[in-house]
């Protein structure tokens, strides 16, 4: 295949460290590629007043696909006092990278998979008849629209008066918040378009009859949140039964599936939900296979442009260390995503099976893994470091 550019956007805190091994299972499976290193996250935002430049943004619409470590966000108020001092009381306001990234790009379709490992001890367990101790295999993938709800942005606190007024045109709005002084108003508004909303429901329904899903589940709250879950419910219907009649179409409330997920996690296939519920669904499931440090994703525009990460945070407190503790699998993980995007399949697998064994061998562990609270000492005590783990990982692919 023809030889790739890679961006490579490490970020912040544990971001540099879990892509660093990553890039290394590449490597060691073969994968040949070029990568080219792109600015993001908060020690741009300190020293440029801008934590996703704009030279970022042009190499990944160059290149179109970037793997991504992490990046730390805070409060608006504590990002401005940490500002360089030439910066400060200058206008600029910060806001989250990642976001910033998905919607310039409009990456509309996060692809959150969450699959559990034989052998991996942070697995699900439940009581089963007879006081027996069931393990369900968990195999769900979240399709979550990434550039809409609650997270597009558009809010306001002590709203103007032009949305002032346009709320109180609202009969609801009116009679439950009229009296309420607007200075004492905070109001975030959740969006739903027909377009975005088609594209992830067709991108979820897609993916179940590629890869042999029987159910799409649609996961939000249409029976309170009528205009927006309604929207995606509805038109959920209308593509089940134009195109894909063959895939059994659910409908679960968000609350509802909450409490679902750890009674009978096994049943669902492909969810698909809105961006913020989406976003708690997917963290939900990841939990059942072992957590964050297993859980990867992936992000697609309508034009080409793929951004893959894993669904943790920077975590900076763990960056310090001397020895790097946490578990790079979620990253790898992503990694494979962009192998099985690109084409290259039998990489992909490779990679997989190599975690695979590594996991149910269960000789190297990370502090996750072990159940320990994520302290330096915990190498002392029998965890595997980012690197060990990682090393291991290469090992198998060298049998």
């Amino acid at each position: 295949m023809v030889r790739r550019t890679i961006v490579a956007l490490p970020g912040d805190g544990i971001g540099a460290i879990v892509l660093e091994q990553a890039l290394r299972v590449l490597n060691a499976a073969g994968f040949d590629a070029e990568y080219v290193y792109g600015d993001i996250g908060w020690g741009f935002w300190r020293k440029e007043g801008n934590p996703l430049p704009d030279r970022t943004l042009d190499l990944i619409k160059k290149h179109k696909i970037a793997l991504f470590g992490a990046i730390t966000s805070k409060p608006n108020e504590e990002a401005k006092a940490e500002l360089d001092p030439s910066l400060q009381g200058k206008g600029f306001s910060y806001s989250s990278p990642i976001v910033g990234l998905r919607q310039h790009f409009d990456l509309d379709i996060c692809v959150r998979p969450c699959k559990s490992y034989k052998g991996n001890p942070l697995n699900f367990v439940r009581r089963g008849r007879g006081n027996t101790i069931e393990e369900p295999l968990v195999n769900v993938v979240i399709f979550r629209q990434n550039t809409e709800c609650l997270y597009s942005g558009v809010e306001w606190t002590n709203p103007p008066e032009n949305v002032y007024n346009a709320l109180l045109s609202h009969p609801k709005f009116r009679a439950n918040f009229g009296k309420v002084p607007v200075d004492e108003l905070s109001v975030s508004v959740r969006i739903f378009t027909k377009k975005a909303t088609m594209r992830i429901l067709e991108a979820a329904f897609d993916y179940a009859k590629k890869y042999g899903y029987e159910s799409v589940t649609v996961c939000e709250k249409p029976n309170v949140v009528r205009e927006t879950s309604g929207l995606m419910w509805k038109l959920a219907k209308e593509i089940q039964k134009n195109r894909f009649q063959d895939i059994k179409l659910l409908n679960t409330n968000i609350d509802a599936q909450m409490m679902w997920l750890t009674k009978n996690p096994e049943d669902y296939g492909v969810i698909v939900a809105g961006n913020m519920f989406g976003d708690i669904a997917s963290d939900g499931f990841a939990g059942l296979i072992g957590g964050l440090g297993f859980a990867c994703s992936a992000q697609f525009s309508a034009d080409g442009i793929a951004v893959f990460e894993p669904t943790h945070g920077s975590a900076p407190k763990y960056a310090g260390y001397e020895v790097p503790i946490v578990n790079p699998i979620a990253m790898i993980e992503s990694a494979c995503m962009m192998l099985d995007y690109i084409g290259e399949k039998k990489l992909c697998n490779v990679i997989r099976k190599a975690i695979s064994d590594v996991i149910e061998e269960g000789r190297v562990r990370t502090y996750d893994m072990m159940k320990m609270q994520g302290k330096p000492e915990v190498i002392q005590n029998g965890a595997a470091s980012t690197v060990q783990m990682t090393d291991a990982i290469i090992e198998k692919l060298k049998k």
